[in-house]
């Protein structure tokens, strides 16, 4: 390794990038090659690719360099050849796993993996070309799967999509309805390649998509930046709450918002509780002014037992104009989040997030009465949740209710 401030050994992806530009403009090979510093027949097998045989004789054929960079060859999920190379030039500059992750804009798990299954036991050294190799043949592995082979796994798969079930939820339910068959318990990443590419291999239905909470035919890397609403006065800041109330251990503690449809012109009002997850859906069947999501609030959280009415957090929508009526109405504070800053309502959020796959974005939410409103909270309320141990939000909150009482 080069000490600092002494110049180490050229990128490789640099000096190929270059290569490429100077074969471009119609330089000749030689020539390029003594410009960029490489021998002859390494730029021959960048120009025209190269095709190496394997030792059990699968021959591998790599695509010639253009414009300096190869396509990905499988997909954008598997590291490529020339971000092996990258990862090989930067761990000689003496970069962290971090770092080289940052570089390539991938998670430091994908990059730590790829150096422990491919450095050199003897002399501690990542070669990226051997270590393509190596993955080209680690991915040539055809077989069926789980969920081609298996009818009753398929179908227990599909019914609980069909439920509206996550693949992570569905994943640790396979766990308990086969404890003693492993080779029946799947990965949540198993179910979503299922779903999203049933061709390769999954054996599930095209519509299930649309079962999913996003509803997307295939992933999407980023979110949208959530909205930002109008100002409020005489608010008491969430800073401002106690340390039981930012906390998960007392149930009591509440967090609100409205899902909006089409240009905003209708509403449900949500209410999430922070220990169990419990959720309560507004009906606001006309316009969501600050009178009738009063009038929401305080109707379906009077019947609550006092020691489930400790605090209500919201962010600053003008909805909640009215906040000092409720406060008053249930004997419990309302607090309010800094403006665009929907992590502070983690709990609601999340819920919001999984209400969009009954009530898309774009739609007209007044079609759904307060039935619907009200079997769609059952069924959130009755359904395993990770965060409280595969528990039931309905079943926690009882039992917290239960544990206050005695």
């Amino acid at each position: 390794m080069a000490g600092r401030g002494v110049p180490g050994v050229a990128p490789q992806t640099a000096k190929r990038e270059q290569y490429a530009a100077l074969i471009a403009k119609g330089v000749g090979n030689a020539e390029a090659c003594r410009i960029v510093g490489i021998n002859r027949r390494t730029g021959k097998r960048w120009r025209h690719g190269r095709k190496v045989t394997s030792s059990s004789g699968r021959v591998l054929h790599y695509a010639p360099v253009v414009g300096g960079a190869r396509k990905r060859e499988i997909s954008e999920r598997f590291l490529s050849e020339d971000e092996r190379v990258r990862i090989a030039d930067m761990r000689r500059a003496g970069e962290s796993v971090r770092a080289i992750a940052t570089a390539l804009d991938r998670s430091p798990s994908t990059v730590s993996r790829e150096l422990r299954r491919n450095v050199e036991a003897a002399s501690g050294a990542y070669r990226p070309h051997a270590a393509q190799r190596l993955a080209e043949q680690r991915r040539a592995r055809p077989k069926v799967g789980k969920l081609v082979a298996d009818r009753e796994l398929r179908a227990f798969v599909e019914d609980k999509l069909m439920r509206r079930w996550s693949p992570e939820q569905i994943a640790q339910a396979l766990r308990v309805e086969f404890p003693d068959q492993p080779r029946r318990h799947l990965v949540p990443e198993t179910i979503y390649q299922a779903v999203y590419r049933p061709e390769l291999g999954g054996g599930l239905c095209r519509n299930l998509p649309k079962v999913l909470r996003t509803g997307r035919l295939r992933r999407k890397r980023r979110r949208r930046a959530e909205e930002r609403r109008g100002r409020l006065v005489n608010m008491t800041m969430i800073d401002q709450r106690s340390e039981e109330a930012a906390g998960r251990e007392v149930a009591g503690h509440w967090e609100g918002d409205l899902i909006t449809g089409e240009s905003n012109r209708s509403a449900i009002g949500t209410l999430v509780e922070r220990s169990s997850r419990y959720t309560i859906l507004l009906y606001l069947p006309g316009r969501h002014t600050a009178e009738a999501v009063r009038d929401a609030v305080i109707e379906a959280m009077k019947d609550l037992p006092v020691q489930l009415r400790r605090s209500l957090t919201w962010d600053q929508g003008s909805e909640m104009a009215m906040h000092a009526d409720i406060a008053e109405a249930l004997g419990m504070p309302v607090y309010f989040c800094e403006k665009a800053s929907p992590w502070q309502r983690p709990s609601n959020e999340n819920t919001n997030g999984l209400l969009r796959q009954y009530f898309p974005k774009g739609t007209d939410l007044r079609r759904h009465d307060a039935d619907e409103l009200a079997a769609v909270a059952e069924e959130l309320n009755t359904r395993p949740r990770k965060t409280l141990a595969w528990q039931t939000p309905a079943a926690t909150l009882a039992a917290a209710a239960a544990a206050a009482r005695s």
